[in-house]
Protein backbone atom coordinates (compact mmCIF):
# COMPACT_ATOMS: atom_id res chain seq x y z
CA UNK A 1 0.00 0.00 0.00
CA UNK A 2 2.53 2.37 -1.02
CA UNK A 3 0.99 5.33 -2.47
CA UNK A 4 -1.45 5.24 0.91
CA UNK A 5 1.41 5.39 3.09
CA UNK A 6 2.23 8.32 0.80
CA UNK A 7 -0.61 10.30 2.71
CA UNK A 8 -3.78 9.06 0.54
CA UNK A 9 -3.54 12.04 -1.88
CA UNK A 10 -5.62 9.55 -4.01
CA UNK A 11 -8.39 9.12 -1.48
CA UNK A 12 -10.50 11.73 -3.07
CA UNK A 13 -8.89 12.28 -6.80
CA UNK A 14 -12.23 10.26 -7.81
CA UNK A 15 -15.78 9.26 -6.87
CA UNK A 16 -16.49 6.16 -5.67
CA UNK A 17 -19.49 3.89 -7.38
CA UNK A 18 -21.24 2.33 -4.22
CA UNK A 19 -21.45 -1.50 -4.33
CA UNK A 20 -19.55 -0.99 -7.74
CA UNK A 21 -21.58 0.07 -10.60
CA UNK A 22 -24.84 -2.12 -10.26
CA UNK A 23 -28.11 -2.64 -11.83
CA UNK A 24 -31.12 -4.45 -12.49
CA UNK A 25 -28.59 -7.10 -14.09
CA UNK A 26 -25.47 -6.58 -12.28
CA UNK A 27 -25.84 -7.81 -8.75
CA UNK A 28 -24.52 -4.92 -5.92
CA UNK A 29 -20.56 -5.73 -4.02
CA UNK A 30 -20.19 -8.56 -7.77
CA UNK A 31 -16.77 -8.39 -9.19
CA UNK A 32 -18.81 -7.69 -12.29
CA UNK A 33 -20.40 -4.37 -10.84
CA UNK A 34 -16.23 -4.03 -10.11
CA UNK A 35 -14.97 -4.59 -13.64
CA UNK A 36 -17.89 -2.00 -14.83
CA UNK A 37 -16.48 0.61 -12.10
CA UNK A 38 -12.82 -0.09 -13.41
CA UNK A 39 -13.83 0.19 -17.19
CA UNK A 40 -15.45 4.11 -16.34
CA UNK A 41 -12.77 5.27 -14.26
CA UNK A 42 -14.11 5.64 -10.79
CA UNK A 43 -13.21 4.01 -7.38
CA UNK A 44 -15.33 1.30 -5.31
CA UNK A 45 -16.58 1.32 -2.54
CA UNK A 46 -17.41 -1.93 -1.15
CA UNK A 47 -18.79 -3.76 2.44
CA UNK A 48 -17.08 -6.67 3.70
CA UNK A 49 -18.36 -9.40 6.01
CA UNK A 50 -16.75 -12.60 7.53
CA UNK A 51 -17.75 -15.95 7.37
CA UNK A 52 -18.07 -18.56 10.26
CA UNK A 53 -14.38 -19.90 9.74
CA UNK A 54 -12.82 -16.25 8.81
CA UNK A 55 -12.47 -15.37 5.90
CA UNK A 56 -13.60 -12.25 4.30
CA UNK A 57 -16.37 -11.35 2.00
CA UNK A 58 -17.92 -9.11 -0.34
CA UNK A 59 -21.39 -8.91 1.29
CA UNK A 60 -23.56 -5.79 2.84
CA UNK A 61 -26.42 -7.54 4.47
CA UNK A 62 -26.10 -9.05 8.06
CA UNK A 63 -28.76 -11.88 6.03
CA UNK A 64 -28.85 -13.29 3.01
CA UNK A 65 -32.40 -13.56 2.19
CA UNK A 66 -32.61 -10.28 0.10
CA UNK A 67 -29.24 -11.13 -2.44
CA UNK A 68 -29.71 -14.43 -2.55
CA UNK A 69 -32.05 -16.85 -2.91
CA UNK A 70 -31.38 -18.92 0.55
CA UNK A 71 -32.17 -17.98 4.06
CA UNK A 72 -29.99 -17.21 6.86
CA UNK A 73 -27.46 -14.86 9.04
CA UNK A 74 -24.17 -14.93 7.15
CA UNK A 75 -22.09 -15.13 10.19
CA UNK A 76 -23.02 -18.74 10.76
CA UNK A 77 -22.55 -19.57 7.22
CA UNK A 78 -18.43 -21.26 5.85
CA UNK A 79 -17.03 -20.07 3.40
CA UNK A 80 -17.63 -23.44 1.18
CA UNK A 81 -21.36 -22.84 1.94
CA UNK A 82 -20.96 -18.94 1.03
CA UNK A 83 -19.24 -20.25 -2.34
CA UNK A 84 -22.56 -21.82 -3.54
CA UNK A 85 -24.62 -19.04 -3.03
CA UNK A 86 -25.92 -17.11 -6.06
CA UNK A 87 -26.53 -13.59 -6.29
CA UNK A 88 -30.11 -13.07 -7.59
CA UNK A 89 -29.39 -10.45 -10.23
CA UNK A 90 -26.12 -12.00 -11.35
CA UNK A 91 -25.35 -14.34 -14.07
CA UNK A 92 -24.44 -17.82 -12.13
CA UNK A 93 -22.71 -14.78 -9.90
CA UNK A 94 -21.56 -15.61 -6.51
CA UNK A 95 -20.32 -14.22 -3.32
CA UNK A 96 -16.68 -12.46 -4.03
CA UNK A 97 -14.11 -12.72 -1.58
CA UNK A 98 -12.47 -9.16 -0.40
CA UNK A 99 -9.22 -10.92 -1.87
CA UNK A 100 -10.51 -11.68 -5.29
CA UNK A 101 -11.60 -7.92 -5.47
CA UNK A 102 -8.41 -6.67 -4.28
CA UNK A 103 -6.44 -8.60 -7.28
CA UNK A 104 -9.01 -7.07 -9.64
CA UNK A 105 -8.92 -3.67 -8.69
CA UNK A 106 -5.01 -4.14 -8.39
CA UNK A 107 -2.30 -1.27 -8.39
CA UNK A 108 -4.29 1.77 -9.60
CA UNK A 109 -8.43 1.51 -8.40
CA UNK A 110 -8.97 3.02 -5.21
CA UNK A 111 -10.80 0.93 -2.58
CA UNK A 112 -12.92 1.97 0.30
CA UNK A 113 -13.96 -0.84 2.31
CA UNK A 114 -16.87 -0.58 4.99
CA UNK A 115 -16.62 -3.45 7.58
CA UNK A 116 -19.85 -4.27 8.83
CA UNK A 117 -19.20 -4.67 12.49
CA UNK A 118 -22.81 -5.17 13.78
CA UNK A 119 -21.48 -8.94 15.23
CA UNK A 120 -20.21 -7.62 18.67
CA UNK A 121 -16.29 -5.83 19.68
CA UNK A 122 -14.94 -9.56 19.61
CA UNK A 123 -15.63 -10.79 15.99
CA UNK A 124 -15.41 -6.75 15.05
CA UNK A 125 -11.55 -7.08 15.60
CA UNK A 126 -11.27 -10.45 13.86
CA UNK A 127 -12.70 -8.84 11.05
CA UNK A 128 -10.72 -6.10 11.11
CA UNK A 129 -7.50 -8.00 11.93
CA UNK A 130 -8.46 -10.55 8.72
CA UNK A 131 -9.36 -7.37 6.34
CA UNK A 132 -5.72 -5.92 8.10
CA UNK A 133 -4.03 -8.71 6.58
CA UNK A 134 -5.41 -8.98 3.03
CA UNK A 135 -4.11 -5.15 3.18
CA UNK A 136 -0.89 -6.05 3.82
CA UNK A 137 0.01 -7.58 1.13
CA UNK A 138 -1.85 -5.29 -1.61
CA UNK A 139 0.19 -2.94 -3.50
CA UNK A 140 -3.08 -0.53 -4.60
CA UNK A 141 -4.80 2.02 -2.86
CA UNK A 142 -7.20 1.09 -0.30
CA UNK A 143 -8.96 2.94 2.83
CA UNK A 144 -10.68 0.99 5.37
CA UNK A 145 -14.46 2.62 7.22
CA UNK A 146 -17.31 1.90 9.47
CA UNK A 147 -20.33 3.53 11.12
CA UNK A 148 -18.37 1.33 14.06
CA UNK A 149 -16.00 3.66 16.17
CA UNK A 150 -14.12 1.02 17.12
CA UNK A 151 -12.94 -0.40 13.55
CA UNK A 152 -11.31 3.65 12.69
CA UNK A 153 -9.87 2.76 16.37
CA UNK A 154 -8.16 -0.52 15.43
CA UNK A 155 -6.81 0.68 12.72
CA UNK A 156 -5.24 3.46 14.25
CA UNK A 157 -3.27 1.69 17.24
CA UNK A 158 -2.82 -1.51 15.28
CA UNK A 159 -2.52 -0.58 11.10
CA UNK A 160 -1.78 3.61 10.92
CA UNK A 161 -0.49 3.37 7.65
CA UNK A 162 -3.86 2.51 6.31
CA UNK A 163 -6.32 5.25 6.02
CA UNK A 164 -8.95 4.78 8.43
CA UNK A 165 -12.60 7.05 8.60
CA UNK A 166 -15.55 7.11 10.19
CA UNK A 167 -19.29 6.88 8.42
CA UNK A 168 -21.44 9.35 10.02
CA UNK A 169 -25.24 9.97 9.85
CA UNK A 170 -27.73 12.09 11.46
CA UNK A 171 -30.54 9.48 10.20
CA UNK A 172 -28.83 6.30 11.22
CA UNK A 173 -27.63 6.86 14.85
CA UNK A 174 -27.15 3.79 16.98
CA UNK A 175 -24.68 2.43 19.38
CA UNK A 176 -21.48 4.35 20.59
CA UNK A 177 -22.75 6.96 17.92
CA UNK A 178 -26.27 7.77 19.20
CA UNK A 179 -24.58 7.40 22.52
CA UNK A 180 -21.35 9.79 22.23
CA UNK A 181 -22.59 12.08 19.79
CA UNK A 182 -21.12 12.92 16.52
CA UNK A 183 -18.09 14.99 17.62
CA UNK A 184 -16.96 12.73 20.50
CA UNK A 185 -17.32 9.92 18.21
CA UNK A 186 -15.09 11.20 15.69
CA UNK A 187 -12.23 12.39 18.29
CA UNK A 188 -12.68 8.33 19.87
CA UNK A 189 -12.22 6.76 16.39
CA UNK A 190 -9.27 8.64 15.64
CA UNK A 191 -10.58 8.71 11.93
CA UNK A 192 -8.40 10.65 9.33
CA UNK A 193 -11.28 11.00 7.14
CA UNK A 194 -15.41 11.19 7.14
CA UNK A 195 -17.63 9.66 5.14
CA UNK A 196 -20.76 11.54 5.49
CA UNK A 197 -24.63 11.20 4.97
CA UNK A 198 -25.36 13.32 1.51
CA UNK A 199 -29.38 14.23 3.45
CA UNK A 200 -26.83 15.71 6.34
CA UNK A 201 -25.03 18.05 4.42
CA UNK A 202 -24.22 21.28 4.63
CA UNK A 203 -24.40 20.69 8.33
CA UNK A 204 -22.01 17.86 8.87
CA UNK A 205 -19.47 20.06 6.84
CA UNK A 206 -18.43 22.15 9.85
CA UNK A 207 -17.30 18.85 11.78
CA UNK A 208 -14.68 17.19 9.80
CA UNK A 209 -13.58 20.38 8.92
CA UNK A 210 -12.47 21.98 11.57
CA UNK A 211 -10.04 19.34 12.06
CA UNK A 212 -8.98 19.56 8.16
CA UNK A 213 -10.48 15.79 7.75
CA UNK A 214 -11.30 14.75 4.15
CA UNK A 215 -15.14 14.62 3.53
CA UNK A 216 -16.60 12.04 1.35
CA UNK A 217 -20.21 11.86 1.04
CA UNK A 218 -22.80 9.25 0.30
CA UNK A 219 -25.22 8.12 -2.03
CA UNK A 220 -25.54 10.61 -4.26
CA UNK A 221 -28.18 9.70 -6.51
CA UNK A 222 -29.12 12.84 -7.61
CA UNK A 223 -28.43 15.94 -9.79
CA UNK A 224 -28.90 18.01 -6.14
CA UNK A 225 -27.16 15.84 -4.77
CA UNK A 226 -24.25 15.72 -6.83
CA UNK A 227 -24.17 19.94 -6.68
CA UNK A 228 -24.08 19.71 -2.72
CA UNK A 229 -21.07 17.62 -2.86
CA UNK A 230 -19.73 19.88 -5.35
CA UNK A 231 -20.16 22.89 -2.78
CA UNK A 232 -19.46 21.36 0.65
CA UNK A 233 -17.60 17.69 0.49
CA UNK A 234 -14.38 16.53 -1.55
CA UNK A 235 -15.38 13.31 -3.36
CA UNK A 236 -18.79 11.59 -3.96
CA UNK A 237 -20.11 7.84 -3.12
CA UNK A 238 -22.48 7.07 -5.57
CA UNK A 239 -25.33 4.82 -7.60
CA UNK A 240 -26.37 5.40 -10.83
CA UNK A 241 -24.79 7.83 -13.49
CA UNK A 242 -22.43 10.37 -12.41
CA UNK A 243 -22.70 13.93 -14.08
Amino acid sequence: MASARAGAPWLTARAYAHRGLHGPDIPENSLTAARAAIAAGFGIECDVRLSRDGVVHVFHDRWIDRLTEARGRFAMLDAASIARLRLRAGQDEGIPRLEALLALTGADTPLLVEIKSDAGPLACGRLCAAVAALLDAHDGPAAVMSFDPLVPRWFARRRPDVPHGLVISRHHRTGAMARLGLERAIARSGAQFIACDVRDLPRARAIPHRTGRPLLSWTVRTSAAWQRVARHADQAIFEGAAP
